[in-house]
């Protein structure tokens, strides 16, 4: 639910700062917080009033009636209110059935004032706009306000007036307060819709000769419009119902589920509890929690929660550690059943997923095993098959009894096995893998026959159902009956590939003549087109900036699958309504704040237009149209038969579920006709009736199944426990189930049954002749994506590029096998993360600071030498950074900064072939060659580079042997005897030193470090060092704003032919 409760504090601090009435409202902001932590000395000088009122004390902790309750405590001084609080502060208290500890308490001034001057208000949502109740006895005695008070329904986007609060809810209040209390209630309506409350109550609401003045307060917000409301609403906390503790590990996996685009939640109800749940998807986690209530578990169930939206292993892995973590904390003597389950996933796979789980399990097999742990696993949808392998195996190698069970096992059925109410098979059925479709094998290039295009039970004629019946002028406009046809045009709003793919894979099957995706919309690209597969060909969709281009270009497309984001759904969606060529839109995202879903639902409801969700994976027409990821992936549209229709239609809440309500259907039946997920959201676009009623207008539907927390006809599942939402005794799971009886409808009394209740009611009907089963044929084939194929491990292919120094694959950045957080955390600096991605290789700290010095002494050595200078020209020329850094790059060479490579080289040749230093000096002149690191145009034996000896300090130091550098030392010594600049430059002690330390560290064979020196490692030392430099030249040209270079003629010799001179 989006809906959230807040804190009596919590909703006075909003009322105070942004209500906007001209009642004079009293006592603003004056209320004092008092916690474990509070130090009355210091709340008073906090809150001087607390020491010249007189005060009320009560917690503030989401409990009602408190005043009954004998929570309250009345016209107290300070001290007083100390008392009160002694016997009540941290003292567990029951309220109802809830126990729960006392430990947040709200003192606010004690309001002198008659009973007459107290009334009651209260502001909450529906789905046609918002109700306001009044009446004009409030306290604590107010009794049924449903029954006594006035009611003055908003409707959605109207406007409340002063006027029509006097009219229609202060005919009982006497005429001096009539004109404070319609503006006091128009200011807080006002602030209701402003920030997104969707309920409201104020009881009392006192009303004296002062003003108005806000006595007790109870409050929900809509928590997803906090992107709208985060700079009126600031950081709000949303407190626990009373006798919930907010237990650490909640507060963990929402934080996790905040950071990722999955859904990961977890509420703790029991932690002593021996039967653990771990659902994948919103729905199943419903119907797991309420089979395991229905068959006798709720005082031992632990945990509510859920995991979908296609998680990573890593958050997988640190979903599943929380619960492991909590289930094996305390024993139980009956030992303890962790049921990880879910209904067949739509695009997520599970094998992907389970990998996260099986590490968790592996990491917690020695506690598990000593809580006598046992798991029952059931699970279906992308790559399940290896999901479910894989889980087995790690039950063989741990010890842990672990049984097993896809799809072939309904989706409730381990709860029974769990609890001991049904026995556990040895060997359930194995199901088909996974790659179930391959390559066409007929060889046609042209889309094959259909196999079947009407129902079992209809023929083509009636299968197109009824269109929209006809209304008269100025009525709103009358919905269609069929939704969906063979020839139904879509645009897809979101770069939404997969989802579009899957869809062209769908119409392919179903032999559909063109694909059902005519056109995307996405804003953030220019005007292009996307390549996509039908069948094995390619085909182009085009893709537009803005949805008025794509409706004028495709006036046949009358469905919109919108996937845009919450924050972007509710204006392309209003925008889309605007055009009268469609009549059908799927709105994919969750999180939209309830008052957008009923703006939408009103103007669809003018315009004629049928909305599925907010918060759906949307629905299927077999042999017809699918929205998005609706049915799964290729081989569960074949598994369970949607390539064709059948004889049932279903409605459902839930995606994942209605993915599970077709896979019972195709066991059960002849298969779908028609399905829709309406939505998980408190007030979906279309209702169960509006679809119940769709269904029965349509000729080829025979059997008609609701599966969620409402009622419907023919064939129907009700759920009690967590699915239903009940607030009076009609709406209860269990009064609508028995009225459902009565009306004649089938009613399982779990989802345990619905398979066989289904069944029963087909046979029937089959029977009777009502549902003629036809030939089933099989279906056209088609072609597997190749990176779902690689990703089963069914294909294999050289890769392109090999690398193994980087993942960025994973949760985080690994830098040859060292996790980016460990980098950081063992800080190595720049010098370690360079060994890493170079080397590979956790280098010694002492080469770790080498490195980094090497980076500091080549970083730049002025604007003269030909890198330097070649930046600064192209700088000044107006190019960007990377060209002038790469044009003083290229400059790098054998005789400018490359000598690294080749001093590393020539040295340890000479010294590896024991040639004497002399001898070394004297072959080099003989050949006529130059030795590479030595001489330098300004440094000499007399005035020596700092560089260099700075750098032999440190590797005389810290290295454990020298002795190359040392045979380099010997060379200058014979070199400088002749020329005194003939020194050991900085490239060369960087080569020598370099090839010492390769050779010495520990970290490299001799073949590996003779290895480095020939591929050019240490050159690649310079390259980036003098990058640092580079950037800095081109900086500081940029910055002193230095114009074009030119040369000077004065400085160029001109060298011409003489009968070319002047």
């Amino acid at each position: 639910m989006s809906a959230k409760a807040i804190s009596e504090q919590t909703g006075k601090e909003f009322l105070y700062k942004h209500i906007c009435t001209s009642a004079a409202v009293q006592n603003r902001f004056q209320y004092a917080n008092v916690t474990a932590e509070t130090d009355f000395d210091r709340l008073a000088q906090d809150h001087p009033w607390l020491l010249t009122q007189r005060l009320v004390v009560k917690p503030d902790q989401l409990i009602k009636r408190r005043g009954k309750l004998g929570l309250v405590g009345v016209n107290l001084d300070l001290n007083g209110v100390r008392e009160w609080l002694k016997s009540r502060f941290m003292k567990e208290t029951t309220v109802g059935k809830a126990k729960g500890v006392l430990k947040n308490f709200l003192i606010e001034p004690f309001v002198p004032h008659k009973q007459e001057e107290e009334f009651y208000v209260c502001i909450y949502a529906s789905r046609e706009g918002d109700y306001v109740l009044f009446h004009h006895e409030g306290g604590v005695d107010v009794g049924d306000v449903d029954a006594k008070a006035k009611k003055l329904l908003i409707g959605v986007d109207e406007k409340i007036s002063e006027d029509s609060v006097k009219k229609e809810l202060l005919t009982h209040v006497p005429k001096d307060k009539k004109g404070v209390l319609a503006s006091f209630i128009v200011g807080l309506f006002n602030l209701y819709e402003d920030l997104f409350f969707t309920y409201l109550e104020i009881n009392p609401l006192v009303v004296t000769k002062d003003g108005v003045y806000v006595l007790d307060m109870a409050a929900k917000i809509d928590a997803t419009a906090d992107y709208i409301c985060k700079a009126k609403w600031g950081d709000v906390e949303f407190p626990p119902p009373f006798g919930r503790e907010a237990y650490p590990e909640e507060a963990y996996i929402a934080d996790l589920d905040a950071k990722s685009g999955a859904s990961l939640k977890l509420t703790l109800l029991n932690p002593r509890g021996r039967i653990w749940t771990m659902v994948a998807g919103g729905g199943a986690s419903v119907v797991y929690s309420d089979t395991i209530c229905d068959l006798g578990g709720v005082n031992e169930l632990a945990n509510y929660g859920e995991y979908s939206g296609a998680p990573s292993e890593q958050q997988t892995y640190d979903y599943a550690k929380t619960i492991l973590s909590l289930m094996t904390r305390e024993k139980h003597p009956d030992g303890k059943v962790l049921i990880i389950g879910g209904s067949i996933a739509n695009f997520t796979n599970v094998a992907a997923t389970f990998k996260g789980i099986v590490r968790a399990i592996r990491d917690y097999q020695v506690p598990l095993k000593e809580h006598e742990v046992t798991i029952f696993v059931r699970r279906g949808g992308p790559n399940y098959q290896e999901g479910l392998r894989v889980m087995g195996e790690v039950g063989k190698t741990t010890g842990i009894p672990i049984h097993v069970f896809g799809t072939e096992t309904h989706m409730t059925a381990i709860v029974g096995m769990a609890l001991g109410h049904r026995p556990i098979p040895n060997q359930p059925p194995v199901a088909a893998h996974t790659a179930n479709f391959l390559l066409n094998s007929s060889g046609s290039t042209s889309t094959p026959v259909s196999s079947r295009t009407a129902s079992f039970s209809e023929n083509r004629a009636r299968l197109e159902g009824s269109p929209a019946k006809k209304v008269k002028a100025g009525a709103p406009i009358a919905k269609a009956t069929n939704l969906f046809s063979k020839h139904t045009k879509s645009i897809v709003w979101g770069m939404q590939t997969r989802a579009v793919q899957g869809m062209l894979d769908f119409d392919y099957v179903c032999s559909r003549d063109e694909p059902s995706v005519a056109a995307m919309v996405y804003p953030f690209t220019g005007d292009h087109k996307q390549k996509y597969y039908w069948g094995h060909k390619e085909i182009l969709i085009p893709v537009y900036k803005n949805m008025s281009d794509a409706m004028k270009k495709h006036p046949d497309v009358d469905v919109l699958i919108n996937f845009a984001s919450l924050r972007s759904a509710f204006d392309s969606t209003m925008e889309t309504m605007q055009y009268p060529q469609i009549h059908t839109i799927a709105i994919i995202a969750e999180g939209i704040p309830e008052a957008h879903t009923r703006k939408i639902i009103k103007v669809a409801d003018e315009k004629g237009v049928t909305i599925i969700g907010p918060a759906t994976v949307g629905g299927i027409k077999p042999g017809c149209f699918k929205i998005g990821n609706t049915g799964g992936m290729l081989d569960n549209i074949l598994a369970s038969k949607l390539y064709r229709p059948g004889s049932v239609a279903y409605v459902s809440r839930s995606g994942g579920m209605s993915n599970e309500l077709n896979n019972i259907i195709s066991r059960t039946t002849d298969g779908v006709f028609e399905g829709v997920a309406i939505g998980g959201d408190r007030y979906p676009g279309s209702v169960f009736t509006d679809h119940v009623l769709r269904y029965q207008d349509t000729p080829g539907v025979k059997m008609i199944v609701v599966l969620g927390e409402w009622c419907a006809v023919w064939c129907i599942v009700q759920f009690g426990h967590a699915g239903a939402c009940a607030s009076q005794a009609s709406e209860t799971a269990v009064a609508k189930n028995l009225a459902l009886k009565e009306a004649g409808a089938f009613v399982p009394k779990s989802f345990d049954e619905l398979g066989e209740i289904i069944n029963s009611v087909y046979d029937d009907l089959v029977a009777k002749g009502v549902i003629q089963p036809a030939e089933e044929m099989p279906p056209p084939t088609v072609p597997m994506d190749y990176s779902w194929a690689r990703e089963l491990g069914l294909i294999r292919k050289p890769a392109s590029f090999m690398t193994s120094i980087c993942d960025e694959r994973g949760q985080e950045l690994i830098y040859a096998g060292m996790p980016i957080t460990e980098v950081f955390k063992s800080e190595i600096g720049l010098g370690g993360t360079l060994g890493l991605l170079w080397f590979q290789r956790r280098l010694p700290r002492y080469a770790c600071q080498f490195i980094e010095m090497c980076l500091m002494v080549t970083a730049d050595h002025g604007p003269a030498v030909s890198g330097a200078h070649n930046t600064i020209v192209c700088a000044r020329a107006g190019k960007d950074l990377i060209s002038s850094l790469t044009s003083g790059l290229l400059t790098i060479g054998d005789r400018f900064g490359g000598a690294l490579d080749a001093a590393a080289k020539q040295f340890s040749k000479a010294f590896d072939s024991s040639m004497l230093p002399m001898e070394f000096v004297n072959k080099m002149k003989k050949d006529g060659k130059l030795i590479m690191g030595i001489g330098h145009r300004v440094k000499s034996i007399n005035n020596p580079d700092m560089r260099v000896q700075i750098l032999k300090d440190f590797v005389k130091q810290h290295f454990p042997s020298t002795q190359l550098l040392d045979y380099a030392l010997d060379v200058e010594k014979i070199t400088t005897s002749k020329k005194p600049n003939l020194i050991l430059n900085v490239d060369g002690f960087i080569g020598v030193a370099f090839v010492d330390l390769l050779r010495t560290c520990g970290g490299f064979t001799r073949d590996e470090a003779d290895e480095f020196v020939e591929i050019g490692a240490l050159n690649g030392i310079f390259v980036l060092g003098r990058s640092m430099g580079f950037i800095g030249h081109y900086l500081d040209q940029k910055r002193l704003k230095q114009g074009l270079y030119r040369h000077p003629w004065d400085d160029i010799s001109y060298v011409l032919p003489e009968h070319m001179s002047m």
